[in-house]
C-alpha cells in the first residue's frame, strides 16, 4: 500500500543563468556555506545549493533539512529571497523558535496531550507545547542531522533513521525528503517513509516566507486565497475539536483573495485561541494540478501559488514571532512572515474521522508538494 502525501515545487522565471549569488545592490543573496559547515552530534553538516539552468537557486542544510533561502525574481527581475532565516548555522542551533525552514516529524502539528492509542496499546509521547505534542516533540526532526546525498546540480537526498521509541512514537522509521529543481522552474519535496511496526506519520515543512523579502516588516498586506470552504475549529490549546466549519461568512473565508491582515484583529474566539491565524484548512481538492493557495506580495508582485496531494493546509500568520531572534535581515518580528503547511490534519491520531496518518510495515508513506512562484508585472 502506498500512501501520497507532499512535494514542494517552486515555478519561477528568471532571466538569468546560472545560480545568482548578489541582486544589483551588492547584498548577498545566500549565507555562505563556511558558516554552516560543522559537526553536530557527531555528524557533519553543510550548506548545499541547488540551481537550475534557469537561474533559481535554493540553499539547504542537513541540519533539521532545512529550507535556508530560496531565490525568486520579483516584478522587476530583481532575485528576491522569500525565505526567513539565518546566515548561519548557530543561528538555527540557538534560536528561541526551532522551527525556521525546517523538516518536520514524526508528526506535523498537535497531538492533544502526546498521547495516542495504536492497536490497542497507548502511547505517550515527549509534550513541548503546553499540554500538547507539537512537531514531534521535545527533540523532532528540526534537530536531527540527515544524511545527505547531493545529485548534480539540482537534487538533493536527505535521510534519517528514527529509532522505535523516539519522542514516544514506535517503530523505526526510515524517512527521506528529496529536493529537485527541475529545468521548468520546480523545487520539490519528495518526502518517503517506511516503518517497521505500526506508527503515526505526518510529514511537512515548515519555510516561513515573506513574498516582498526577507526583512521587508510585515505580511499583513499580502493578498491570500485557499481553496477550502471549511477548516477545523480549534480549542484554547489548539487541539480541533472534531468538526468541520464552513469559512462563510466567518474570518477564515479565504476563498477569494483577502488581506492577511484585513479581518486577523476583530473579535472571533478561534482567532484569539491562536492570536490570529494559525489554524488547519480543508482543502477542496487535493493533487498537483489542483490549486490549493495562492499569495501575493504587494510590494514585489511575487506570486506564490502552492499544490498539494495532501488533504490539509495550516495557515500560520507568524502570531508567535516575538523579535527574540536576529535573522539574516532584521529580526522575527510579530506576522514579518507565513507558513503554509501541507498536512494531513492535526490530532488525527485521536480523531477517527479524520484522513488517517497510521502507517504499517509494508506501505511506503508518500508525499508531494508544490509551490510555484511567478511574479506580476505592474
Amino acid at each position: 500500500m502506498r500512501k501520497r502525501i507532499f512535494t514542494l515545487s517552486y515555478g519561477l522565471i528568471l532571466l538569468a543563468s546560472g545560480c545568482a549569488m548578489k541582486n544589483k545592490s551588492n547584498d548577498n543573496l545566500l549565507p555562505d556555506s563556511a558558516n554552516f559547515k560543522q559537526v553536530v552530534a557527531g555528524k557533519p553538516v553543510e550548506l548545499y545549493v541547488l540551481k537550475n539552468s534557469a537561474g533559481m537557486c535554493a540553499a539547504i542544510t542537513n541540519y533539521g533539512g532545512r529550507l535556508v533561502s530560496l531565490l525568486v525574481p520579483d516584478k522587476k527581475k530583481d532575485l528576491t529571497n522569500v525565505v526567513v532565516g539565518f546566515d548561519s548555522l548557530s543561528g538555527y542551533i540557538n534560536s528561541a523558535e526551532p522551527y525556521f525552514g525546517a523538516t518536520i516529524g514524526r508528526y506535523g502539528n498537535r497531538i492533544a496531550r502526546g498521547n495516542f492509542s495504536l492497536e490497542g496499546k497507548e502511547y505517550q509521547l515527549s509534550v513541548n507545547n503546553g499540554p500538547n505534542t507539537l512537531h514531534g516533540g521535545k527533540a523532532g526532526f528540526q534537530y536531527k542531522v540527515w544524511d545527505a546525498v547531493k545529485q548534480g546540480d539540482s537534487v538533493l537526498t536527505l535521510t534519517y533513521r528514527s529509532v522505535n521509541g523516539e519522542q514516544g512514537f514506535p517503530g523505526n522509521l526510515q524517512a527521506s525528503v528529496t529536493y529537485t529543481l527541475t529545468s521548468d522552474n520546480r523545487l520539490k519535496l519528495d518526502y518517503r517513509a517506511v516503518t517497521d511496526q505500526t506508527t503515526v506519520l505526518n510529514l511537512t515543512n515548515h519555510a516561513f516566507f515573506n513574498l516582498n523579502g526577507e526583512g521587508s516588516g510585515t505580511i499583513n498586506h499580502h493578498l491570500l486565497r485557499i481553496n477550502a470552504s471549511r477548516y477545523t475549529p480549534v480549542d484554547a490549546t489548539l487541539i480541533p475539536t472534531g468538526q468541520l466549519e464552513p469559512v462563510k461568512d466567518t474570518p477564515f473565508d479565504f476563498s477569494t483573495p483577502v488581506t492577511i491582515g484585513e479581518r486577523v484583529d476583530i473579535k472571533n474566539e478561534q482567532l484569539r485561541f491562536g492570536k490570529g491565524y494559525d489554524h488547519n484548512y480543508v482543502l477542496n481538492a487535493s493533487g498537483l494540478d489542483v490549486l490549493a493557495a495562492e499569495v501575493e506580495g504587494e510590494k514585489t508582485g511575487i506570486v506564490m501559488r502552492v499544490y498539494t496531494t495532501e488533504p490539509g493546509l495550516q495557515f500560520y500568520g507568524g502570531n508567535f514571532m516575538q523579535g527574540k531572534n536576529k535573522l539574516r535581515k532584521g529580526m522575527d518580528d510579530f506576522r514579518t512572515a507565513f507558513c503554509l503547511e501541507t498536512q494531513h490534519f492535526p490530532d488525527s491520531p485521536n480523531q477517527p474521522t479524520f484522513p488517517t496518518t497510521i502507517l504499517k510495515p509494508g506501505q511506503v508513506y508518500e508525499s508531494h508538494s508544490v509551490y510555484a512562484f511567478t511574479s506580476k508585472i505592474k
